[in-house]
């Protein structure tokens, strides 16, 4: 993705898509939401049938039971990979990319970014939570989590390089931003949160803290 002034080039590619606007992305919430309890309902509505009807299928309507636990897990799972990070073999470029990045941000951020490899920015649509994979939106209330994944056009720059570009898009159009990245989820914050390694969890709760202060 590159970073430019006013509408980010890259919305061209993606032309059919709807230009996003906080009503579309919480319509697009509310259709993750249907879509997730479509396929959790017959799982759960089975298990209480085989329950109702037969003691002996229990085993049955156990397993039955953890499908429908284990389905929003795996879609938490997947939107939880935009904040993981990749493993670098150049320690002298990530850290030449980390203190370019940090003259991006202001202190409170660097210090998050040193912690946890993720970045926190606030957007007319709530706040980001920006990595080198993409990027998780909370908004106001921080209740809810859409996690966005987002190519940059060379895999093969640093950590901060990736995030930097990122933020740099985001910054420069907010919209075009959430036009153009793919959505991999949208649910509760605390299923999100789950399937987080403790670093990114510090910063996804940093990134809620801040969304709590807007919406009061």
């Amino acid at each position: 993705m590159s970073a430019h002034a006013g509408r980010l080039p890259e919305v061209a590619q993606v032309h059919w898509r709807p230009r996003a606007d906080r009503k579309l992305i919480a319509a697009q919430g509310r259709r993750w939401t249907a879509s997730t309890v479509a396929h959790v309902i017959p799982f759960a509505v089975a298990a209480i049938v085989l329950f109702a009807l037969e003691p002996l299928t229990f085993p049955v309507g156990l397993a039955a039971l953890a499908h429908a636990w284990l389905i929003p897990e795996l879609y938490a799972d997947r939107g939880a990979r935009v904040l993981r990070r990749q493993l670098r073999q150049d320690p002298l470029a990530e850290r030449t990319a980390a203190g370019l990045l940090g003259d991006l941000v202001g202190h409170d951020a660097r210090a998050l970014h040193a912690r946890t490899g993720l970045v926190t920015e606030r957007g007319s649509y709530g706040t980001w939570l920006v990595g080198e994979l993409g990027a998780v939106l909370l908004p106001a209330g921080g209740r809810r989590a859409y996690c966005w994944c987002v190519a940059v056009d060379d895999p093969a720059l640093p950590s901060g390089d990736r995030i930097a570009h990122l933020l740099l898009a985001l910054r420069a159009d907010e919209e075009s931003f959430a036009t153009i990245a793919n959505l991999t989820f949208s649910g509760a914050t605390w299923r999100l949160r789950r399937r987080l390694p403790a670093p990114a969890r510090e910063a996804l709760d940093a990134a809620r803290a801040v969304a709590a202060r807007d919406a009061g």
